[in-house]
């Protein structure tokens, strides 16, 4: 596959390359990240033909948002596509949220915010950080426990953004696909990025979200197609939703990467690609914090796959029948 081939994302006009480069780990996801460093794996992103770019305030506290804004800040803004989130201010008199992960981080704090005056906030005030003049998507981030307050007031706030051309694609961006798909059903939205939730280890997508995201001409862009670092490496201690994987998942993962083997396919290599297999998945979006980590990526959505791999996969009971494949 060709990382900067441009896909339409669903029914905007956006295109988005089908390679995108998410910035959570360049804002010091579990371990912190000089900016010289940041900056290098964004500007080699843009050398190799990447112009989609995902960021989100709570990256980092605004740190991946400043960084990409700084890195991109000199290209021309109609060259790529940027996505960013809301759902989260950052305050300096707010106390720490314990399961957050990111590491040398501005003194601030993130503060739930899904209401439709601090969307509104949070939209202006990541525009003040990116200082790039315009986002061109937004979606409503993780709101797991606040499904009211992110339809009545998130939702209608991105709404009132796009009927004024501010934006140009609404989405919400979560770790499961039921509330999706509930969004799907309840909302207009355009997009949706849906993190580990259709990998080759979990395709529970495909019972709800997928169908109805054709249906209705929503575009998906997958995340988290490693599954936390599983299908990277399965090595004892690999991570799944970003804690220790479960026995039985890491031998799952493994039986993958031996059918993977036997066909000469690096493991990384089909948890890269096989997403795209689906007609509503637009774009993959893939966190790398070095120049190396995005190097390697991008040779891996370019191995070429055989459909055997795929057919073995599935005769071995450890793809679902019903995945399209690439």
């Amino acid at each position: 596959m060709n990382p900067g081939e441009r896909a339409r994302l669903g029914r905007t006009s956006l295109e988005v390359t089908r390679f995108g480069l998410g910035t959570a780990p360049l804002a010091g996801l579990y371990e912190a990240v000089p900016e010289e460093q940041a900056l290098a794996v964004i500007s080699r992103a843009w050398d190799a033909g990447i112009r989609h770019f995902d960021t989100a305030p709570l990256y980092g506290f605004g740190l991946a948002e400043m960084r990409l804004g700084k890195a991109l800040h000199d290209q021309l803004r109609e060259e790529f596509v940027l996505a960013s989130k809301v759902g989260r201010l950052l305050r300096a008199d707010a106390p720490p949220e314990p399961s957050q992960n990111f590491q040398g981080t501005p003194p601030v704090n993130p503060v739930f915010d899904f209401t439709y005056d601090g969307v509104l906030r949070s939209v202006d005030e990541s525009l003040g950080r990116l200082q790039l003049g315009r986002i061109d998507i937004l979606h409503i981030h993780d709101p797991d426990d606040h499904y009211d307050d992110a339809i009545r007031g998130a939702y209608k706030a991105l709404d009132h953004l796009r009927s004024e051309g501010v934006i140009q694609a609404v989405g919400a961006g979560m770790n499961q696909a039921e509330m999706l798909a509930r969004f799907a059903r309840e909302g207009n939205f355009d997009c949706f990025l849906l993190a580990g939730r259709y990998t080759l280890l979990d395709q529970v997508a495909l019972d709800e979200l997928l169908p109805i995201c054709v249906e209705r001409g929503i575009a998906i862009i997958a995340a988290g197609v490693y599954n936390s670092g599983i299908l990277a490496d399965p090595k004892p201690g690999a991570r799944y939703n970003y804690t220790a994987a479960p026995q039985p998942l890491l031998e799952r993962a493994r039986k993958i990467r031996a059918v993977c083997d036997s066909h000469g396919v690096p493991l990384k290599a089909a948890a890269l690609q096989f997403p795209l297999g689906h007609p509503s998945v637009s774009c993959v979006v893939v966190g790398c914090r070095s120049v190396d980590q995005l190097d390697e990526s991008l040779s891996m959505f370019e191995v070429d796959i055989p459909p055997a791999l795929w057919h073995d996969l599935k005769a071995k009971g450890l793809l679902r029948d019903d995945a399209p494949t690439p």
